[in-house]
This record gives C-alpha cells, sequence and structure tokens, in this order.
C-alpha cells in the first residue's frame, strides 16, 4: 500500500531529501533553497549563529507553530503535479437557412459517475437540403462513438482508441440515418477534449483551427470541398462518380464543382442518400496534445470561413473571453461578407486552471513589400497548411484521414472464440461466425485478400463498406 507523505518516518525523508534538516521546530534547508512554506534559507542568515537560546527557541515556537515535515513536502508535491486544465467556451449564431445545428456538452464521462473521467465535447452540424441529418447526428453520433470503445480502458488506452471509435460512429450514424429514407445531408465537425488532448474528426467543410501561445494558428481539419481538394476528387471519380460544375443555358459552366448524380459540392458527409455512395461519411481525424499554455479552437460552420480566413478569424477576438469571442467572430464575418449563410462559431479555451483567458499575442509585424510580391494565400487551402507549426506548444498524436475502412479501424478485432460470435467493428453487434465478413476480403482470386484477418463487418456494414468504395456490393460470405 502507498502510504500518504504525511505517513512517512524522519528516516524515509532523510533518503529522499538529503539537503533537508529535520528538527522539532520545522525544517531548514542546509544548502539548497527554499522547498516549501515554513522553510527558511541558510544562505540568508547572515553573520547570526544558527544556534538558539532556550528563550528564542519558546519565543518561536509561540510565534510559528511546528509544521510536519511531511506536509510541507505533501504541498511541495502537489504544487509540482500538472493541473487538469480549465475548458471555457462561448457560441454565437446567425441563422439564414435554420439548418446549422451545434452540441456542447462540457461534464461527459468515460466511466459513468466518475468525475475523474471526464471530458468534454464540442460539435458541430451544418445541415443541407433540410435538417434532418443534422438533427439525427447531434442526437446519435456521441452514443455511436463511445459504444465503439472498449468497456475498462485506462484514460491513455481510451485516447488511443478514441480515432478508430469516431470511424466507426460516424459510419454506423450514416447507415443508421439512411435507413429512415431521408435525402439531406450534414457536415460533422467533432471535437473531445480530454486533459490537454485535443481530438477531432470532420466531414465536410465546418472547419476547426487552433490558436496558441506566440500567434501560430494549426488547421485540424481538411476541408473536403471537391473545389480545393485535388484527393478528393481522384476518389469521387474513381468511384464511379462525375464531378463537374453546373451548366446552365448555352453550355456555360458556374459555381464551384459539384459531384453528380446530386450535384453535392461536398466529398464527405453524413446523409445525402440520393446523391451517391462515394459521398463517405469516414471522418478526417487528428489528435494533438497541448502544452499547458494551452490554446484556443474555434469551430464553425462555413458561413466563417467563406467570409474569414483562419488567421482573421483568430486575431480578430485574441485576449478576449471566449463568449465574447465567438459573438466577435460572427460579428466579424458578417461586416466583411454579409449574412449570406447560416453562420454558427463555438471558440473553445483550455486553459491552466488559474487562468480566466488565453493572453493576448503580440501582432507580428507586417512585410507589405512581400504581401504585394506574393499575394494573399488562398484561405481555403487544404495542402500543407493542416501541417502544425507550434513546435514546442503541441505535440501531434494522431492524424489520418483516408477513406478506406480496411485503413482506418486496425487489425485488432479478434473472433471471441469463448462465445462464438464475433462484434462488427461499425455497429457493434454480435453475429455468428458463419456471417462474418472481413474488412480485408476482397475476390477470391485477389492476392491482397485476406478474408481470415480481422476486423469483421456484418453483412450490411461490409455492403455499405463495398458501396463507398465503388465494389460490387453483392459478395459471398466468407467463413470468419
Amino acid at each position: 500500500m502507498i502510504k500518504d507523505v504525511d505517513q512517512w518516518s524522519h528516516g524515509e525523508l532523510e533518503e529522499i531529501y538529503p539537503n533537508v534538516e529535520m528538527n522539532w521546530l520545522g525544517v531548514k534547508v542546509q544548502n539548497s533553497g527554499k522547498v516549501g512554506v515554513g522553510i527558511e534559507d541558510s544562505r540568508n542568515a547572515g553573520t547570526k549563529s544558527t544556534e538558539m537560546s532556550q528563550t528564542e527557541v519558546s519565543e518561536m515556537k509561540q510565534k510559528q507553530p511546528p509544521v510536519p515535515l511531511g506536509t510541507l513536502i505533501g504541498r511541495e508535491l502537489r504544487n509540482l503535479k500538472v493541473e487538469k486544465p480549465t475548458v471555457k467556451y462561448g457560441q454565437a449564431a446567425l441563422a439564414k437557412k435554420g439548418e446549422d445545428y451545434f452540441l456542447i456538452q462540457p461534464d461527459c464521462q468515460r466511466v459513468p459517475g466518475n468525475p475523474s473521467t471526464s471530458f468534454s465535447l464540442f460539435a458541430i452540424f451544418d445541415g443541407h437540403n433540410g435538417i434532418t441529418a443534422a438533427i439525427f447526428a447531434k442526437e446519435n453520433l456521441l452514443n455511436n462513438v463511445l459504444s465503439a470503445i472498449p468497456q475498462g480502458l485506462g484514460r491513455e488506452e481510451w485516447l488511443q482508441a478514441l480515432p478508430r471509435a469516431l470511424v466507426a460512429g460516424f459510419v454506423k450514424t450514416d447507415i443508421e440515418f439512411q435507413r429512415k429514407g431521408e435525402t439531406s445531408g450534414t457536415t460533422v465537425t467533432f471535437v473531445v477534449i480530454d486533459g490537454w488532448t485535443v481530438t477531432v474528426a470532420s466531414v465536410g467543410d465546418s472547419r476547426c483551427i487552433l490558436d496558441t501561445r506566440g500567434g501560430v494558428v494549426s488547421l485540424l481539419t481538411v476541408d473536403h470541398r471537391l473545389e480545393e481538394n485535388v484527393e478528393e476528387r481522384e476518389r469521387v471519380t474513381a468511384s464511379g462518380g462525375e464531378v463537374g460544375r453546373l451548366n446552365i443555358f448555352g453550355g456555360n459552366e458556374v459555381g464551384p464543382l459539384r459531384c453528380w448524380p446530386g450535384g453535392l459540392c461536398l466529398s464527405r458527409s453524413i446523409g445525402d442518400t440520393d446523391v451517391g455512395e462515394f459521398i463517405v461519411p469516414i471522418p478526417h481525424v487528428k489528435q494533438v496534445k497541448l502544452s499547458n499554455a494551452g490554446g484556443r479552437l474555434i469551430i464553425a460552420s462555413d458561413g466563417i470561413w467563406d467570409a474569414l480566413s483562419s488567421d482573421m478569424a483568430a486575431q480578430c477576438c485574441r485576449g478576449l473571453p471566449s463568449e465574447i469571442a465567438a459573438k466577435l467572430v460572427v460579428k466579424e464575418a458578417l461586416r466583411s461578407r454579409g449574412l449570406k449563410d447560416d453562420t454558427t462559431c463555438l471558440v473553445v479555451d483550455i486553459i491552466p486552471y488559474d487562468h480566466l483567458v488565453i493572453p493576448p499575442t503580440p501582432k507580428k509585424k507586417h512585410n507589405s513589400f512581400t504581401s504585394r510580391i506574393f499575394g494573399k494565400r488562398s484561405q481555403n487551402s487544404t495542402r500543407g497548411t493542416n501541417k502544425l507549426s507550434a513546435v514546442g506548444v503541441v505535440e501531434e498524436l494522431f492524424e489520418e484521414g483516408s477513406a478506406m475502412l480496411s485503413e482506418r479501424l486496425g487489425k485488432d478485432f479478434p473472433l471471441d472464440t469463448n462465445s462464438g460470435f464475433f462484434r462488427c467493428a461499425i455497429c457493434q453487434v454480435d453475429q455468428p461466425p458463419s456471417e462474418g465478413l472481413s474488412v480485408n476480403s476482397g475476390p477470391f482470386t485477389s492476392p491482397a485478400s485476406k478474408p481470415k484477418e480481422g476486423p469483421f463487418l456484418c453483412a450490411s456494414c461490409r455492403r455499405k463498406k463495398d458501396a463507398m468504395e465503388g465494389k460490387m456490393a453483392n459478395r459471398p460470405a466468407v467463413i470468419a
């Protein structure tokens, strides 16, 4: 059993703290300076003798009651402990079509009833072609993600399992929504904050940025707009979709690139059953760890990002409390472009527990000559700009954006030989082995086919996987 520091003997403490002289009055440092309350530095004693008369001892005892050494060291150890950050947030929105929704849950728990397992959740759902997909995702996505994480994990294991669970949760939510027969769709930006670790999963173009001390702004999401994302255009066409602009009378092409059929300008979303299975719900996931200096997240729908660059959004509200900052970002977007779309902004500050707001960053010197020569960087660029540049402030733990489920679900979903069942890696439903379909299996003639290698999917989720990849959906079952 681990003893409390107050229960340590003097002999044990002398071994750990050899430079501390112990006596019944308290603690006196021999040569290493102050280590806690009531500790005296011998270098500040001047020329006075450290020997005290009985009268001086009695007077000192009356003035300052003795403090147990264990208590002093315990206080010091607690001060050295890294405190869990404070999460403060603000929200602001203006409606044009009424299709934006958001979710704020600051006090979720990994283990229900255990406050020490708390985490925070912030999400934005920008619906299109109606509101049903946005509402459905808001109400079901979190539970679907949590159900994909094994029970009984410690915090570090839970965080390691979270990226895969986010993929499973997004796909499961999409499958469940499509069964409703609705045709609307929604973007999703889903942010989980656990201590100093931030995990972001996103489909669509509702961006999340991180502003850290020093004025460094980093993208934590990738915009899935066909106009800017070459890789997504290639994936859609390879899966059987067509990409092009809207043709108007006379053969002229107008507007952004869209996928056909359907005419959606995004390549990833939840819903959109009328567009095609090549519009996938598989999210880009990024996980980072902040230093104890903290940082600010700005999560917003495209009503913000069509008006403001990431740097502009961060700069306009630095040094202000999150509640005011969110309103200011929306106000700045409105001033810049007018209200052309639903506009929603969440500002989340992850800060040391004793801070009220992230300290403002001094403005960088602007080189107007360089700006005139090279021009303004595109605010919608996703290549390179999502790389974290806050070296020493942010540690990147995980990033993956592949649309292939076999690359996103891992390989540690073994068959449960005790029960004789396997659990689908997406919908979490137990299935008999005779119905098991490996996510890695393909045509029997394919050398890449690995029909006995997990994870395994139920028949319904396997059909969804094949359809998203533009493959034949009706494959024979592979016995796991």
